[in-house]
């Protein structure tokens, strides 16, 4: 048998008794662009964002008799989106954009002027307001990527998306046992509103206190109506 031709057999027979070759198992895959993004964004990253919510109750009396308030109900109920930019360890600023519902309930007596001398079983007037608040962190203590504790100090203003005069009576005409009526677009209101405020925080749990530079009433009606207080005080709760 010529040399060729076994050469030729031998070659047939390894092909046959050689097993098909097995697909490889990709143990470890990464996307470069992926883990940048990731990287950059988180509570103690160069950019992070996240919703909050809370409530402020008014506190300090009125400029003048005439506008007393029913302190346990007054306050603003506010939720809003966050966003912080991160400078360094320690510092960062950001911006807040939020819905804020700001009632003032009247306490009825001789004295009320405010909107007028007729009292009720129960009257508030409401003031919605779409708010932006820029702020300046200010970071303390030992923290991995996390918020940590923190020193807001902040600078906000919005425009009063709309008012409500609201007033309840008990008995009405006609036998009913209750008159409700609500008034809106109050003409001696004014329609922007800006201030100063400060949180102090640590993780999702804030105080804040705010303090409203503008006046509540037209210039109109300053002379009729006392201004009303400027401080609101309370808790922040943030979803991060």
């Amino acid at each position: 048998m010529k040399a060729s031709t076994v050469l030729l057999i031998g070659a047939a027979l390894v092909l046959r008794l050689t097993p098909p070759a097995q697909a490889q198992r990709v143990l470890l895959r990464a996307d470069v662009a992926e883990d940048t993004i990731r990287s950059s964004f988180g509570p103690n990253r160069t950019y992070y964002n996240h919703f909050y919510l809370g409530y402020a109750a008014v506190v300090g009396a009125p400029a003048g008799a005439g506008a007393a308030l029913e302190y346990g109900k007054s306050g603003e109920l506010f939720l809003g989106l966050r966003n912080k930019f991160r400078l360094s360890q320690a510092a960062s600023v950001g911006l807040d954009l939020r819905y804020a519902r700001l009632s003032y309930h009247l306490k009825q007596n001789s004295q009320k002027v405010l909107p007028d001398a007729q009292t009720h079983y129960r009257e508030y007037v409401a003031l919605p307001q779409l708010q932006s608040e820029a702020f300046v962190r200010l970071n303390y203590g030992r923290r991995g990527n996390a918020i940590g504790r923190y020193l807001d100090l902040t600078g906000w203003g919005g425009w009063v998306a709309s008012s409500v005069h609201h007033y309840e009576d008990r008995g009405g005409a006609a036998g009913a046992k209750r008159t409700v009526a609500s008034e809106r677009g109050l003409n001696y209101v004014r329609r922007w509103t800006y201030g100063v405020g400060a949180r102090l925080g640590s993780g999702r749990y804030a105080l804040v206190g705010r303090y409203r530079l503008s006046d509540t009433f037209t210039r109109a009606a300053n002379s009729a109506y006392p201004e009303l207080p400027r401080w609101t005080v309370g808790i922040e709760l943030g979803w991060l």
